[in-house]
């Protein structure tokens, strides 16, 4: 490959892990508040579907990019509170509700959203990263969703909230005892509530930028499984909202190989490449998820991890 080549394959891996990473980064970190407070939301997929789909019709209807994302973001809450509601009942398991939910978001979508698998609504502005160079495939790879440099603050606030935030250590106890929880007199179901419902308002925000930045229109086959992804994305980045940013990084630059080796003329393997995101969340599933051992940073309380 010549050097104009190479540049452009870094750009557009770069540039794609950017674009690829935005949903990840977002449902990540949605999941990351989630468990931390002790419960798991299988049914992420539903709410990124279902979030994408609302997004692209706020925007569509209201010919507004920003109150799409709004919409998008509190559809994604209206599912993550039901899944907590539920979840708050007695003897109801919070990976089956998290299933029925995803079937439930998805099965919504698809048929709220049929109307809309045509028409073009407008989209969240790009922040020109390739602005210094005169090659126009760098500058067309290096395109910004607007909404990422939001998440990467969002990060930061999480981080920052769970060590310095009293609502933050109260998220963490219910997580990582219950009985703590209910001994200093908090509901452990509130908090769970309250975290599950944010956490699925900042998933929202990962459905929102599928269908109005990338690939930017609404389609059945959106997501690619990208809410299930983002489970293992947690685990692998240790529940730290820090991480979870070099996770959605990494799963999307992942994403982008088989894009980017295409946009230089580059078409053997194309289909072999897209696997590749999934084929780190199995490595990753198969190294930390071991019987009869917690991963390393997991919440006490978390399912999957009580005796």
């Amino acid at each position: 490959m010549t050097a104009d080549q190479w540049i452009a394959l870094v750009a557009g891996i770069v540039g794609g892990a950017l674009r690829v990473g935005a949903p990840f980064l977002f449902v990540s970190l949605g999941e990351c508040l989630t468990e931390k407070s002790g419960r798991i939301n299988l049914g992420l997929e539903g709410v990124l579907v279902l979030s994408a789909m609302a997004a692209f019709g706020g925007a569509y209807l209201t010919d507004s990019a920003w109150l799409g994302v709004l919409v998008g973001a509190l559809a994604g809450a209206a599912l993550a509170l039901l899944h907590g509601l539920l979840c708050s009942l007695d003897r109801v398991n919070d990976v089956a509700t998290g299933i029925a939910l995803m079937l439930l978001g998805t099965g919504l979508a698809f048929y709220l959203g049929k109307p809309l698998i045509q028409p073009q609504a407008p989209q969240i502005p790009a922040i020109p990263l390739g602005f210094w160079s005169d090659n126009t495939v760098v500058r067309s790879a290096l395109q910004l969703n607007a909404l990422v440099p939001i998440g990467v603050a969002l990060a930061v606030l999480l981080w920052w909230g769970f060590a310095r935030t009293r609502a933050g250590l109260l998220v963490r106890m219910a997580g990582d005892s219950a009985q703590a929880t209910r001994a200093l007199g908090y509901s452990v179901s509130g908090l769970r509530i309250a975290a599950t419902t944010a956490g699925g308002f900042i998933a929202g925000l990962g459905g929102a930028s599928l269908t109005l930045f990338y690939p930017g229109s609404w389609n059945e086959g959106i997501s690619s499984g990208q809410g299930l992804i983002a489970v293992a994305l947690v685990i692998f980045a240790r529940w730290s909202p820090l991480r979870c940013v070099g996770a959605a990084l990494l799963f999307g630059g992942a994403g982008a190989i088989g894009p980017a080796l295409q946009s230089i003329g580059i078409g053997w393997g194309y289909h072999l490449f897209n696997t590749v995101p999934y084929v780190l969340t199995l490595v990753i599933l198969v190294f930390t998820c071991r019987p009869g051992s917690a991963a390393a940073g997991s919440p006490g309380e978390l399912s999957s991890t009580r005796n």
